[in-house]
């Protein structure tokens, strides 16, 4: 089954625009979930260490690194399960680990969060795949953000800009980047913004001034295309 887009999309230009409109540092990070080995393009190198899947998304976004990471390379057992790349830990599926690390007041109360946490199903994905988004060499599925406040009040109101409504985040102070903003975006096709959690912020660059957003790599074009009436208009900030 191809995954390929029916709609070229040209990324490049769109990087520019998110760049340019929002003022972002670094890139914004295309983002593949590979299926199989075949989904890797060739002659693209593998992730030579073990780390997080947020440190990866900063290794992109501020180095401009292009790999990708099987399950092997996934340190975090959280987000290797919320990306599909292996089974869930028992206990993280008990809550007894978020328990531990005092992040809730009693297993009942971390086993009802982790029983919420979008993740795709387990071994779906064979690979991760990463890249800066204006040097990609593959169709993304889902695009990550990291940046302040205000870019994201834009890139908010630029989702918004054609047919209006209400954005609703997803969220938990858990797993922001490999769930909140790569799963579930993957798996609704709908904008997510999260605050960041407290791994992502202390392994990948995530500023306390910053917060992390997942955009379907559909919604690119028409995010591009409204960003720029957005932060020109008359009432713009």
């Amino acid at each position: 089954m191809s995954e390929e887009m029916s709609v070229a999309i040209s990324y490049a230009e769109i990087s520019e625009n998110l760049k340019k409109y929002l003022g972002l540092v670094g890139s914004p990070v295309a983002i593949r979930l590979a299926r199989n080995k075949e989904g890797i393009p060739e002659g693209l190198s593998e992730m030579p260490e073990t780390v997080r899947h947020c440190q990866m998304v900063n290794l992109a976004r501020k180095e401009g690194k292009i790999f990708y990471a099987t399950s092997e390379k996934h340190q975090c057992a959280g987000g290797a399960w919320a990306l599909g790349l292996r089974e869930i830990t028992p206990s993280l599926k008990s809550g007894e680990f978020y328990f531990k690390l005092g992040k809730f007041a009693s297993w009942a109360a971390c086993k009802r969060t982790i029983d919420r946490i979008p993740h795709l199903e387990t071994r779906e994905t064979y690979a991760t795949i990463y890249a800066p988004l204006e040097k990609t060499p593959f169709v993304p599925h889902v695009v990550l953000i990291v940046a302040p406040p205000r870019a994201m009040l834009k890139l908010a109101q630029s989702s918004l800009f054609r047919l209006g409504g209400r954005l609703t985040a997803q969220m938990a102070g858990i797993q922001s980047v490999c769930s909140d903003a790569t799963a579930q975006t993957y798996l609704t096709g709908k904008l997510n913004v999260s605050l960041g959690c407290d791994g992502s912020r202390k392994y990948s660059g995530i500023a306390d001034g910053e917060m992390v957003a997942g955009i379907p790599a559909e919604l690119l074009p028409e995010i591009s295309e409204a960003i720029r009436k957005v932060v020109s208009a008359p009432g713009s900030i």
